[in-house]
């Protein structure tokens, strides 16, 4: 079952078009990853999804309604969270997510706003105006996680937060799927999205230029190896999909292109393999790779 979708969803200001054409789906109990550096379309996008922005063309819908028609019925079953909080700041923070909570409308569960005000360490009782950014970052993930919302918007939503907070959130996330949440994750930190995404969209300049599962876009990658072995490798250079190969000390580290593994496998063999370690590609090497030769990350 779809929850959100969207068909060639574009948005221009003036004339610089900020999302070109875009298509994503998040599936009921599923988390989607919304990925791509600063100024590429994602806040952009979301914005449009909350009913902020009117779509320029094509077709943004939520839980089969228009997110721009029908935002305020929308809204009753989302929970948001943006990546820069700001809060009011003579309430405290118990105050303000209580607040939150409201105006969702539905009944306030107190047990779990408890529950997660033990769980990210928060003192609920000081002023707003007295907390770090990681701190009115957790008033928004407190009062989002407390709520029984069906589909979890989240724009960049660990920035200011610890290591360890970090964790906790991640926790928050895996729960709110196992529970049958969906939720869609705009991130720039890949290995939160890695552990937590089932699927994955990359968008740059305002175009989604890869989506898929982690498994069906690890194709597009390279794996890793560290080599030992009992004679130098001669020609590994020249082999067709080598890259970035480097020796530290014993090791001979490489990556591979996944089509050309089996045959720079075979090659490395004849040379006598001592001990060979293999990772699989990560999001972050699909992720660099798609903006090599783009001007980098911004």
């Amino acid at each position: 079952m779809t929850l959100l979708k969207t068909e060639n969803l574009t948005k221009v200001f003036g004339n610089f078009k900020a999302v070109d054409e875009i298509n994503i789906e998040v599936k009921k109990g599923e988390v989607y990853g919304f990925i791509g550096p600063n100024g590429a379309g994602k806040s952009t996008t979301i914005r449009v999804l909350l009913g902020m922005l009117k779509p320029t063309s094509g077709h943004a819908s939520i839980f089969g309604k228009d997110v721009w028609k029908d935002a305020v019925d929308i809204h009753k079953r989302i929970a948001y969270v943006p990546g820069d909080v700001n809060l009011w700041p003579n309430l405290t923070g118990g105050e303000v997510i209580d607040l939150f909570m409201k105006l969702r409308g539905g009944t306030m569960n107190q047990e779990r706003r408890e529950e997660l005000i033990e769980k990210f360490k928060f003192d609920p009782s000081n002023k707003c105006r007295t907390y770090s950014k990681g701190n009115r970052q957790k008033v928004s993930l407190i009062a989002a996680f407390a709520s029984d919302a069906d589909l979890y918007i989240l724009d960049e939503p660990t920035s200011g937060l610890d290591p360890l907070m970090e964790l906790t959130f991640q926790e928050c996330v895996m729960e709110a799927r196992e529970a049958g949440k969906s939720i869609l994750l705009s991130s720039h930190i890949l290995s939160e999205v890695e552990r937590l995404c089932d699927r994955v969209g990359i968008i740059r300049d305002g175009k989604i230029i890869e989506s898929g599962s982690l498994d069906e876009l690890r194709h597009l990658t390279r794996t890793n190896l560290n080599v030992e072995t009992k004679q130098p490798i001669t020609n590994l250079d020249e082999m067709k999909g080598v890259h970035n190969v480097e020796r530290k000390e014993q090791i001979l580290s490489l990556q591979v292109d996944s089509e050309n593994l089996d045959n720079v496998i075979r090659h490395i063999s004849q040379f006598g393999v001592v001990k060979l370690e293999s990772a699989p590609p990560t999001l972050e090497d699909l992720f660099m790779r798609h903006y090599e030769g783009a001007g980098g990350v911004s």
